[in-house]
């Protein structure tokens, strides 16, 4: 048999071609990449309002989460667009077109809207703000279920319709809470309960160690519920004509189930589709046919009205600072982060052209340590330049905390504030490892308490130790709140113990100044510091750079099991508690519910 030949490649022949393929493939990639998202970065980026013609329409679309501050950016991992408009952007695009000759009125289209009630409260002044104008306001209840929320806030418009076969929501408000103790109990996991003295309203931690609500958890629920509701039916009765005895003879005998309903009983002005409402606009500015409508996105003339007023605050010397605070009160990270509002607050209170602060908080509370890094902060500035708090849909426990040493504090009948209280929650989970996975731990030490550990059962002293100082951060709010609110600690401990107030109630006891939202309270602001040209800039300051986005998302390494919006919503709000109690540390002043009010 012939030997086969053996033939020798050079590797320089290998190397050179394959390091070319390799770079054409590469930059061709890149090259389609950057075209792809720079082109849709301009796309949904753009904010150009130009050439905005006579009887223009603005087309607002209410969808999802509405939080303090709009959101633009892209997932990495399905490329879909998250681009949601901030409660800012909308008030300020209502006081805009408000004023604009050009807009003849605003259409509104609901489909699934997700908000607090105090925002969806404060979109609704603005829809009745904006009607005094004279301009028309049609509102739209397009989705599969109108839901209660949703018909809350277009009750507002001048003209309100609802999708013919839309079932319908209006049977008064609900809250259900999730209890874990049997579940613990089963996996053998004891939990010991340290709440500050007296603060039997603090039941952020009854779902650890009861299969129920207590006495008084029930009590500030169903007061609040009712405060809340109270309020809901005075302005849906005002804006419909209607008694609030009738509306709760309708939610207590379940008489509306669908539009046609809603319709019967005079809620909604009637049920059309999409092409009906079309026309009904057409009407509206005389157009003779549909093609003849302008329409225009009232997102975009928001975003674009509210970045082109900032960047003008910025140049000309803002006199009036809004500092935004959203989310768990926290050292560090997304929500209400005391290393970044104590730099917020340090920067206004050193500019000389800023002449006042609105502290506009959205939080349940969080942290005690962080809570009183920014307490101090905001204390500071007060001395300097009048801060006003505006409280949104909560502003709890430490969001409370934060707002005590204000000149004035502004609430909605329907945020939910108080909670003055501090609670700690130790798991001892010794015996679930043993039982279940026969883990067994033993130890060594120098010390009779050094070593504590979660798989230990405290001793009495130790806990006793804990108690202290739990009841130690207790009196000091006590003593924040009663020196903020001019009242002695006695006073405030009567209306505090961890009890939850509506801001309507709170109030009463003395807990905030006035009623009224982010305007009123920018309005109040201005008033007090003598400004008759109120320059307003926005802190943290608006970044409209969406590539940016795109990379930020890019970074994260969050899962993207989380992120794909087909996962059940129900799953995905128990998944964030879980990430919440995951990221507290230290002892807590934080509401003692996530609430979900329906």
């Amino acid at each position: 048999m012939e030997e086969e030949k053996k033939v020798k490649i050079s590797f320089w022949r290998i190397f050179w071609p394959t390091l070319t393929a390799i770079f054409l493939t590469s930059f061709i990639g890149w090259m389609v990449t950057i075209l792809f998202f720079g082109g849709l970065i301009a796309a949904f980026g753009s904010t150009e309002v130009a050439g905005l013609k006579e009887n223009t329409i603005l087309h607002l679309t209410l969808k999802g989460e509405i939080s303090e501050k709009g959101k633009a950016n892209i997932n990495p991992t399905d490329f879909t667009v998250i681009n949601s408009i901030g409660l800012r952007d909308l008030l300020h695009g209502f006081e805009k077109a408000k004023k604009d000759d050009n807009i003849r009125g605003i259409y509104i289209e609901l489909d699934d809207l997700n908000s607090g009630y105090t925002t969806t409260k404060e979109i609704r002044d603005a829809i009745n703000d904006f009607e005094k104008s004279g301009k028309f306001v049609v509102a739209y209840n397009s989705g599969e279920v109108i839901t209660q929320k949703e018909y809350y806030l277009t009750s507002a418009a001048n003209t309100n319709y609802g999708f013919p076969t839309s079932t319908m929501e209006f049977l008064g408000l609900g809250a259900e809470l999730t209890f874990f103790k049997n579940t613990l109990d089963k996996l053998n996991v004891e939990v010991e309960i340290i709440r500050g003295k007296n603060n039997d309203f603090k039941s952020a931690v009854e779902p650890f160690f009861r299969t129920e609500m207590s006495d008084s958890s029930r009590l500030q629920i169903e007061r609040y519920m009712e405060s809340m509701w109270e309020t809901i039916l005075t302005e849906i009765a005002s804006d419909r004509k209607v008694s609030t005895s009738e509306l709760n003879q309708i939610a207590d005998s379940m008489l509306i189930k669908r539009a046609d309903d809603a319709l019967k009983f005079k809620l909604l002005d009637g049920l059309k589709y999409k092409d009906e409402i079309m026309d009904e606009l057409c009407k509206k500015v005389k157009c003779k046919k549909v093609e003849e409508l302008n329409l225009y996105s009232f997102e975009k003339y928001a975003r674009k009205q509210f970045n082109e007023d900032q960047v003008l605050a910025e140049v000309d010397n803002p006199n009036i600072a809004v500092i935004v605070a959203e989310g768990d009160v926290a050292t560090s990270g997304d929500g209400v982060a005391s290393d970044k509002i104590c730099k917020l607050f340090k920067e206004v209170r050193n500019n000389e052209t800023i002449k006042t602060v609105v502290f506009r908080i959205n939080s349940p509370g969080g942290s005690a340590l962080a809570s009183d890094e920014i307490w101090r902060e905001v204390q500071l500035t007060n001395k300097v330049k009048k801060v006003i708090v505006s409280m949104g849909d909560v502003a709890a426990s430490g969001g409370y905390y934060v707002a005590a040493p204000a000149y004035k504090i502004f609430a909605e009948p329907t945020t939910i504030t108080g909670s003055i209280g501090v609670f700690g929650m130790i798991p001892y989970t010794g015996k679930m490892f043993e039982n279940y996975l026969g883990i067994t731990f033993d130890r060594a030490s120098t010390n009779a308490h050094a070593g504590m550990s979660l798989n230990r059962k405290l001793t009495p002293k130790e806990l006793e130790s804990i108690q202290n100082e739990v009841d130690e951060i207790y009196d000091q709010f006590l003593g924040r709140v009663a020196e903020g609110r001019k009242l002695t600690k006695e006073q405030v401990n009567e209306v505090a113990r961890g009890r939850v107030w509506t801001g309507f109630d709170a109030k009463k006891i003395g807990l905030i100044d006035e009623l009224g939202g982010l305007n009123e309270a920018i309005a109040f602001a201005a008033k007090e510091a003598k400004i008759r040209e109120p320059k307003i800039q926005y802190y943290p300051q608006n970044e409209n750079n969406e590539f940016l986005d795109f990379i930020d998302n890019i970074n994260e390494e969050e899962s993207t099991l989380v992120k794909n919006t087909t996962i059940p919503s129900e799953l995905l709000i128990y998944y964030n508690q879980l990430k919440k109690i995951e990221s507290m540390t230290g002892i807590q002043m934080k509401l003692p519910y996530e609430i979900r009010i329906r």
